[in-house]
């Protein structure tokens, strides 16, 4: 969070101002995204742009890892200044928090077993896992409103029902599912099921950072700070880190 009295500290003792920090909530367990490494640093796709993001206005970064469905209450209560967590700008949230221009897009996809049958009548009543409070979840209810689900609090539950065979499959978002489970050890014998799907009434304009709605300026900043590391060639060097195919979406 900034560190408003410690930088008045300072002042009054004529001590050098430290930089502002920003305070970032992040979730932590949605590899290659975001995650926590055996040090306690977090580390991932989302990491990687938010320390870009933070060098470009010229602030540090404080991250502060939040359980997923506490992001928005965490970022409207004061305990972090933006949501760099993958998480899609939709009109719901957007009745509660406001949203940068998007910095990737990704669609929505099945994994399962490799003997999932698949085909043009599937899900039908195979059990699918999602997790809770995503775009996955929403986008299940729309299209499959008669597909049984069995919903988690994060991915590495989610996933790891699907490895012990608890659930048919699993919907989430296809960069993620590729590369944080299918290119693992973990992810052999399972595939993708189906073609890629995006539904803008769902899924928005792609994912961006929150920030509170009386933070104009903050969403502005960070915004031109998001313009300026694709034209900089930042972008596309942490992207390239993680990801094979182009999430930029645009």
């Amino acid at each position: 969070m900034k560190t408003l009295l410690g930088a008045l500290a300072a002042l009054a003792l004529g001590a050098p101002v430290p930089a502002a920090a920003l305070g970032i909530c992040f979730e932590g367990s949605y590899p290659p995204f975001s995650e926590v490494g055996a040090d306690g640093v977090p580390v991932g796709f989302d990491i990687d742009i938010a320390r870009a993001l933070c060098a470009e206005i010229g602030e540090s970064c404080d991250f502060v890892q939040t359980r997923w469905t506490e992001m928005i209450p965490a970022l409207r209560g004061g305990r972090c200044d933006a949501i760099v967590a993958s998480m899609s700008d939709t009109p719901e949230r957007r009745e509660l928090i406001d949203f940068t221009v998007p910095y990737y897009r990704s669609p929505v996809r099945f994994v399962g077993p490799e003997a999932a049958p698949g085909g043009a009548d599937w899900p039908g009543a195979h059990v699918i896992g999602v997790q809770l409070g995503t775009v996955n979840q929403s986008y299940m209810a729309r299209h499959f409103p008669g597909t049984p689900l069995r919903l988690y609090g994060n991915q590495e539950h989610l996933l790891l029902d699907l490895y012990a065979g608890r659930v048919d499959a699993v919907m989430g978002e296809g960069a993620q599912l590729d590369t944080g489970f299918l290119r693992t050890p973990a992810g052999k014998g399972f595939v993708f099921i189906g073609a890629p799907m995006f539904d803008p009434a769902i899924q928005g304009t792609g994912a961006a950072v929150g920030v509170r709605k009386a933070d104009a300026a903050l969403r502005d900043r960070l915004s031109a700070a998001i313009e300026a590391i694709r034209r900089s060639g930042a972008y596309r060097a942490i992207e390239g880190k993680y990801f094979a195919a182009d999430i930029s979406g645009g």
